[in-house]
């Protein structure tokens, strides 16, 4: 079954779908009120995310352990868990802000 990734104006959904009117059907049966801006067939069967694109490579420790970390030394919230992983890791903002955005929606 093909792999799409359909983009509304809040969310992006990865859903497998027999073809494209059944990926509109999910997303109408899970965000109704969403409108759809772009829908692509994936070439392949599985879902990817870059490390690289989020800036989290070439680091000797693992940075998805770390802000998980940091994001439960903090209760969850984000701005004391973004100056937890800058003062570990030394990381500027900007990344210390991606690694923890990317780990609070992994759902640390």
């Amino acid at each position: 079954m093909p792999l799409f990734e359909v983009e509304t104006d809040a969310h992006i959904i990865i859903t497998w779908a027999q073809d494209e009117d059944a990926a509109r059907d999910v997303l109408a049966e899970a965000y109704p009120r969403d409108k759809v801006i772009r829908m692509t067939k994936r070439p392949r069967d599985t879902w990817v995310i870059s490390k690289g694109a989020l800036g989290l490579t070439g680091r000797p420790t693992d940075p998805c352990n770390v802000a998980r970390d940091c994001l439960a030394k903090a209760s969850g919230d984000k701005v004391h868990a973004i100056r937890l992983y800058m003062h570990e890791t030394g990381s500027d903002l900007e990344h210390a802000r991606k690694a923890i955005e990317s780990n609070m929606v992994m759902g640390w």
